[in-house]
């Protein structure tokens, strides 16, 4: 992918980074941890391989990332061991790309050496990821940046849960020294939006207390330089740029589905605009149905819960076991519902990502663009349901 291809968030990066590597008295805290969670699609992963990465490694950092949806038939823990392996290996080969970069530091003629086997980190017998990491600052001299993406995918095994407690293991290791030369910063990054929040915010979890933001998605600069860039092309159909905006937003602020919606207008003949404007309000329908269908699936009392939900907005809805809300869902299923009961369909539609915990009790739709569309279709049906005014006498 060229650099001409690709929509850069150099403010963004910038800021996150000085925050991670700079940080004010104020925002010591992301030395905890940072966890970053929004929906799919919407180009978390390119802001962190084009933007973030560069960004850091330019202020001096070593970066490590690894993606745990990148090898399903492995680990979450194996591809994590790999990642840093390989970061290891860089460092003790003359001549490799990440070496050249610390020239200058003690380190003999074929690279850095380390005390322990590079094959064996994490592995028992082996060093563990405490060593390997505190090891690494110190022989670097800088702060070392992992970043794991689709972090949730850490949740639900055992090896999993042993993996992060072991990453808070080599934080607190390389962080609580007095006279440490860098830090070990862990970012997190996830379209599980409460599973991705969760691993910040709740006690149970080892990184509670580091810090949980929403990733930002792209916004109207990105649409403006689409829109440019295209409109140099000869030939192309093309939206204004208002309507190209509006479309975006409507279909979540996803880039594939930009892309998308332009290359079906290539092939229409209505005016750009109204074309444009159909192609994105079908795509994104059908995008929303996949959700919609999941919520379905889980029957009449989820569907009920989840339109609860839809209406609290994007600050969420509390009461769900009010007892007002309790007989509403008892009307909408036809019998006696029991808080279990209620609370077993959150959790399911929490495990499903079609919902998110955004604080005790209070609970929102995962993706806000679901719940516009789950909200319109809500008004139309009541709409198509409700008697026409009688038409007063003359």
């Amino acid at each position: 992918m060229s650099s001409r291809d690709v929509f850069h968030r150099h403010e963004y990066a910038e800021d996150m980074a000085r925050q991670l590597l700079q940080p004010s008295s104020l925002q010591l805290q992301v030395r905890s941890g940072v966890f970053l969670s929004g929906i799919r699609r919407i180009g978390k992963t390119t802001f962190l391989r084009q933007d973030l990465i560069p960004t850091m490694e330019a202020m001096g950092a070593l970066v490590i990332y690894v993606d745990l949806w990148a090898d399903r038939s492995k680990s979450t823990a194996s591809l994590v061991q790999e990642a840093v392996q390989d970061t290891l290996t860089q460092l003790t080969t003359s001549g490799s790309r990440l070496l050249d970069r610390f020239k200058g530091l003690n380190m003999g003629a074929g690279g850095f050496s380390f005390g322990f086997q590079l094959d064996s980190v994490g592995k028992k017998g082996g060093a563990t990821l405490a060593q390997a990491f505190t090891e690494l600052v110190d022989k670097v001299q800088t702060s070392v940046v992992l970043i794991v993406d689709e972090v949730q995918q850490a949740l639900g095994s055992e090896e999993g849960s042993h993996l992060m407690f072991a990453l808070k293991a080599a934080r607190d290791a390389v962080n609580t020294r007095p006279q440490t030369p860098g830090h070990l910063l862990i970012v997190g990054t996830g379209s599980h939006k409460s599973l991705v929040t969760d691993m910040a915010t709740r006690r149970s979890q080892p990184f509670s207390g580091a810090v949980s933001a929403p990733y930002e998605p792209l916004g109207r600069d990105f649409v403006q330089w689409k829109w440019q860039q295209l409109q140099a092309l000869l030939g192309v159909k093309l939206p204004s740029e208002q309507v190209m905006w509006e479309g975006f937003l409507a279909m979540g602020q996803r880039p594939e589905e930009l892309q998308n919606a332009l290359v079906q207008l290539q092939s229409r003949t209505e005016s750009p605009d109204l074309a444009f404007s159909i192609i994105c309000a079908t795509l994104a329908s059908a995008a929303a149905d996949v959700e919609i269908a999941a919520v379905e699936e889980l029957g009449t009392l989820a569907t009920t819960i989840f339109g609860r939900i839809a209406q609290g907005g994007d600050a969420g809805a509390s009461g769900l076991f009010a007892a007002e809300a309790m007989a509403g869902y008892a009307d909408s299923i036809g019998s006696v519902v029991d808080t279990p009961q209620v609370q077993n369909m959150l959790d399911r539609m929490i495990t499903a990502n079609l919902i998110m915990r955004q604080s005790h009790g209070v609970y929102a739709v995962a993706d806000p663009f679901v719940r516009q569309v789950w909200l319109q279709r809500a008004a139309l049906e009541t709409a198509l349901h409700t008697p026409a005014a009688p038409t007063p006498g003359r």
